[in-house]
C-alpha cells in the first residue's frame, strides 16, 4: 500500500496504524523503519536498490534510517543514486540520518582515530554532505549518533537552530543517550526521539529511565537491534528461553516468531518505532505484521521473565 503525498514534507497520514508522529509538531514516520546501514554489503545495482525502496513503500514502510558513517561513508550515496532514478518517491518517504561519529577512513583522511565530534562545524558540514549524498533538499529527522563527553549543548542547539531555520532538517533527536544526557540537550533544544537498543534480550531501557523519560516527554523512541542483532536465533540459555515463549505466542496468533518479537517491543506505552536491517522483504513483512495487534500483558511479562530467567519481584 502506497502512502499519499503530503503537502508538508515529513508529514503523512496514518495508514491502518502504520504511521505515527514522533512527538507533538514532529514528523510522522512509519511504525516500522527500514534500516539501510548494510546496503553497501548488498552489492546491488541502482535498479535493485530502487526496487527495494519501492517494495518498502508498498508495504507502508516509508521511513528509511541512515547515518553518514554507514558503509564506510558510502550508504547515503548508494541510496541517493537509486532515488535519483525515481526522484518523485522522495515525497512519499521520510529520511532519518545520524552524525557525530568520526571513523578512520580513506573517505575522511583528517580523522586520526575514531572519535565523536559534536561541534557545530562538524554537524553543519555533515548535513550538507548527507543532503548531497541522499540527493534531497531536507532531512526529516537528524540524530546525534552517540553522546560525546565533550559536547557543548548550547553549541549543538545553535547548529540545530540554523539547520531548522534553513529548512534543511525538520526535526532533531539523539541516539544512545542516557536520560541525563537527553535532558541536558533537550533543555537547550526540543528533541523528538532517542534511538536506543531494545529487544527481548536487551531490557536495559525498560529499567534505566530511558523509556520512562520518553513517556514523560511524550516522545516516541526509535529502536535498533530489535531482534538482538541475531542473538535471538543463536545459542545460549537466554535465547532458547525467549524463543520458546515467543514461538508459543506466535503460534497462537498464527504469525512468525519475529512478528511476536516486534510486537513485544511495540507493546510498550511509548509506542516505539523498531528498525529492520534486512534486505529481505519477508523479514520486513514480519515486522509490519506486528502493527496489527497488541500483545497481551501476561504474554509480555512471560517474555520478560524468559529473558531475565526469573519472575518479576
Amino acid at each position: 500500500m502506497m502512502t499519499q503525498t503530503s503537502a508538508i514534507p515529513g508529514s503523512h497520514p496514518a495508514i491502518n496504524g502504520l504511521h505515527t508522529p514522533l512527538a507533538a509538531d514532529a514528523p510522522t514516520l512509519s511504525r516500522i523503519v527500514a534500516g539501510a546501514w548494510r546496503m553497501a554489503e548488498w552489492q546491488w545495482t541502482p535498479q535493485a536498490r530502487l526496487a527495494w525502496i519501492q517494495a518498502c513503500l508498498d508495504l507502508g514502510v516509508t521511513t528509511f534510517d541512515h547515518a553518514d558513517i554507514y558503509g564506510d561513508y558510502q550508504v547515503e550515496g548508494l541510496f541517493g543514486e537509486a532515488l535519483a532514478l525515481a526522484p518523485g518517491l522522495r515525497r512519499q518517504m521520510q529520511l532519518v540520518s545520524k552524525t557525530d561519529i568520526a571513523l578512520t577512513s580513506a573517505a575522511r583522511p583528517a580523522h586520526r582515530l575514531k572519535h565523536y565530534n559534536t561541534s557545530a562545524a562538524h554537524i553543519l558540514a555533515a548535513v550538507e554532505l548527507s543532503l548531497a549524498q541522499l540527493r534531497t533538499d531536507h532531512i526529516d529527522v537528524l540524530l546525534l549518533h552517540r553522546p560525546s563527553p565533550l559536547m557543548v549543548a548550547d553549541e549543538i542547539a545553535e547548529a540545530f537552530t540554523q539547520l531548522r531555520d534553513a529548512g534543511k532538517v525538520l526535526a532533531f533527536g539523539v541516539s544512545n543517550f542516557t536520560p541525563a544526557q537527553f535532558a541536558l540537550l533537550h533543555s537547550r533544544f526540543p528533541l523528538v526521539t532517542n534511538q536506543v537498543e531494545l529487544s527481548a534480550m536487551h531490557l536495559a531501557p525498560l529499567h534505566d529511565g530511558t523509556l520512562d523519560q520518553a513517556q514523560q516527554l511524550r516522545i516516541k523512541p526509535m529502536i535498533w537491534s530489535p531482534l538482538a542483532g541475531g542473538r535471538l536465533f543463536g545459542a545460549g540459555e537466554q535465547a532458547a528461553r525467549v524463543r520458546g515463549v515467543l514461538s508459543r505466542i506466535a503460534a497462537e496468533r498464527d504469525v512468525a516468531m519475529e512478528t511476536a518479537a516486534y510486537a513485544w517491543i511495540m507493546r510498550h506505552p511509548t509506542q516505539p518505532l523498531p528498525l529492520t536491517g534486512s534486505r529481505k522483504l519477508d523479514a520486513i513483512r514480519a515486522a509490519v505484521a506486528a502493527c496489527g495487534w497488541q500483545m497481551d500483558e501476561q504474554d509480555w511479562f512471560d517474555v520478560w521473565q524468559a529473558s531475565t530467567g526469573h519472575e518479576v519481584p
